[in-house]
């Protein structure tokens, strides 16, 4: 443990995504930036995912990947981390505009999917990420490095909501 990594804190998990610029240089900036955040420490990031996109026709496909992090944050502040990480990289969220449509192309987009064994439900703060166990861009990735997180909802943990995802036809990708 380095003086820059709390020695103790919460588990989260973070889904990434970025279809536009240099996809993978803004997921690894994304990790960087984290990295170096005195109340975060990155335990985990998954490999990276080309995915197809969810969103609007004409949008190239992502790159997506998933980290744990150990934090001090509250998942409000953690939230913000995120959200600041995300204008560093040119994104802007709010009310879907011409700028940014409903899960169109972004540079970034980065989701608290699971706060230890948390449940909150507040504005503009959801978690466990209400559509977690729907997507596969989303527990591919987190499946890799933390099969043994719970889903504290579902009582269930990533391996085995992967395992029903794959199970069922016609899974939201």
């Amino acid at each position: 443990m380095t003086e820059n990594e709390p020695a103790e804190g919460t588990v989260a998990s973070i889904a990434l995504g970025s279809n536009l610029g240099d996809r993978a240089a803004n997921l690894r900036g994304a990790v960087e930036a984290l990295e170096r955040h005195e109340a975060v420490d990155v335990l985990r990031v998954s490999d990276l995912l080309e995915t197809e996109p969810m969103g609007p026709p004409g949008q190239g496909p992502y790159l997506n990947a998933a980290m744990i992090v150990r934090t001090v944050l509250e998942p409000r502040d953690l939230l913000d981390v995120c959200l600041a990480i995300e204008r560093q990289f040119g994104r802007i969220r709010g009310r879907p505009t011409e700028e940014e449509v409903r899960w169109g192309p972004r540079t970034l987009d980065l989701d608290l999917l699971l706060f230890g064994r948390r449940i909150i439900d507040e504005p503009g703060l959801t978690v466990p990420h209400p559509h977690l166990h729907e997507r596969r861009f989303v527990l591919e990735p987190l499946v890799m490095i933390g099969p043994e997180l719970v889903h504290p909802l579902r009582n269930a943990t990533v391996a085995e909501m992967w395992s029903r995802l794959m199970e069922r036809s016609g899974a939201m990708e």
